[in-house]
């Protein structure tokens, strides 16, 4: 997921809680569940979802 923080808020990366995300620029993050509950909270905002192809089912 490519996130960045809401403006005036600084996001700790998961693992390394010195190092932040914040609203100047996107991060890359894994799906997991901290940065699930950062988005439900609104501290993150979806920027884009990963480049993965849909699969599509054949009729």
């Amino acid at each position: 997921m490519i996130v960045t923080a809401k403006p005036g808020v600084r996001v700790p990366i998961e693992g390394k809680p010195r190092k932040y995300i914040t609203e100047a620029e996107t991060a890359d993050v894994p799906d997991t569940a901290y940065y699930r509950r950062r988005l439900r909270d609104g501290d993150l905002i979806i920027q884009a979802e990963a480049k993965t192809p849909a699969k599509r089912k054949e009729a």
